[in-house]
């Protein structure tokens, strides 16, 4: 695969023109009412019916001219480089738990797969009874059905592994130890995939916790990132720093959420739809504070870890980031109806929309009332079905890594 546009964003806005999904597959079906839970997901999904949905999802997006790119697609081609392969297998692998024999043998047997059966293995996961060879004290003290590679059937959530910062991508730390290895193939399709040759990269897997539901590009320049459940102020700190000494950015708003599930990331309660306006969760936009984060000009170091940072005193969140932008206002338009109604449809991803180009945006058609206030504030609003989709706690915007947007004019 190959393609002579340039990857970057610098906002949540800008017309969106290539993004990278995950298609719901048989890492799904691993799912059972004994790992889900662990698996951070609220209940099993219909997979057929998932699939349907999420077909019917890029479809919207292709139908808007949006090009659509597949993260197993992608690994399977990057698999072809055999450092990549050896990468993989050796962080898959890596796990105290499967003892010398038994990591050996899988060792061998993984690079003994081809790219495609490689991708579906570091996927879908490996199961004791499905194991051919290595057999000894693990194998036999396991039961048949416990996974010696754990299914990963959270990278239909492609935001959380990687965001892209104007030229650059971040390849983010995920908290929870069921997804710490989403981030690290993802990572390598970003450095072994011919599409992204020379892209470079901030952060890291190995680093403080950072996600990307958690970093919002509220514009040019201008940065949010919650700190809560999946985010650490350890995160936020490092990633400022990294912003400012490569010029990707002049702010970083770091905006303390709830550590709850609800309000696991900062797009589960607000996102943007245009270059001035946000849905937000009004049940807590009131009390939503943000600390303003500017590199010391005085003093900008030799190297990003040498930049010393100036933290403001918290301000509400929404006046914090409008001074940022240079805006007036930062329009909020309320999730939901009244605060009943608010609460069920921010626990629905009612907050957590995908802008495809300003005063566009997808969002899942059960949010009825949400929907409504989005379209009376002069939202086109692109609704697609999300009943299985959701049960991983995650909408548009947490099923899409935008690859490609096109820039909007610097204040």
């Amino acid at each position: 695969m190959s393609d002579t546009r340039t990857p970057g964003a610098d906002s949540e806005v800008g017309t969106l023109r290539t993004v990278m999904l995950h298609r719901p597959g048989p890492e799904l079906k691993r799912l059972t009412p004994r790992n889900n839970d662990r698996l951070l997901f609220d209940g099993l999904p219909w997979v057929a019916r998932a699939q349907e949905e999420h077909d019917a999802f890029a479809q919207a997006l292709r139908d808007r001219d949006v090009e659509v790119l597949y993260l197993t697609e992608l690994l399977t081609e990057a698999f072809e480089a055999q450092h990549a392969r050896n990468h993989a297998i050796t962080t898959a692998l890596a796990g105290l738990h499967l003892g010398d024999t038994l990591r050996t043998y899988l060792a061998s047997a993984l690079h003994d797969a081809s790219p495609a059966e490689l991708t579906t293995y570091l996927t879908a996961g490996i199961r004791n009874d499905e194991v051919r060879g290595g057999h000894g004290l693990v194998t036999s003290l396991l039961a048949a059905d416990d996974f010696l590679v754990d299914p990963l059937p959270n990278l239909l959530f492609t935001r959380d592994s990687s965001v892209w910062l104007r030229d650059r991508v971040a390849i983010t730390s995920l908290a929870m130890p069921a997804r710490r290895r989403e981030t690290q193939l993802t990572e390598l399709i970003y450095t072994a995939h011919p599409r992204f040759a020379g892209t470079r990269t901030v952060h890291g897997w190995h680093h403080e916790h950072v996600e990307g539901g958690d970093v919002l590009l509220l514009s040019p320049g201008v940065i949010a990132v919650g700190v809560g459940e999946r985010t650490t102020p350890a995160g936020v700190e490092r990633l400022a720093r990294q912003l400012f000494h490569a010029e990707l950015a002049h702010t970083v708003l770091a905006v303390p959420i709830a550590q709850e599930r609800a309000t696991m990331h900062l797009d589960t309660i607000c996102t943007m739809v245009d270059v001035d306006k946000m849905v937000v969760y009004a049940n807590v936009a009131d009390s939503l504070l943000a600390h303003t984060v500017t590199a010391d000009p005085e003093e900008p170091g030799d190297g990003a870890a040498d930049v010393r940072l100036r933290v403001a005193e918290p301000e509400p969140f929404l006046v914090a980031a409008a001074k940022a932008m240079g805006i007036d206002t930062l329009e909020q338009i309320d999730t939901g109806l009244d605060p009943v109604t608010a609460e069920r449809e921010q626990w629905d991803d009612g907050n957590n929309t995908l802008a495809l180009a300003p005063r566009v945006a997808m969002a899942y058609e059960r949010n009825d009332e949400t929907n409504d206030r989005l379209e009376a504030s002069g939202i086109e609003v692109i609704r697609i079905a999300g009943s299985e989709l959701g049960s991983g706690r995650g909408g548009p915007r947490c099923m899409s890594c935008p690859v490609e947007r096109d820039p909007l004019p610097r204040a």
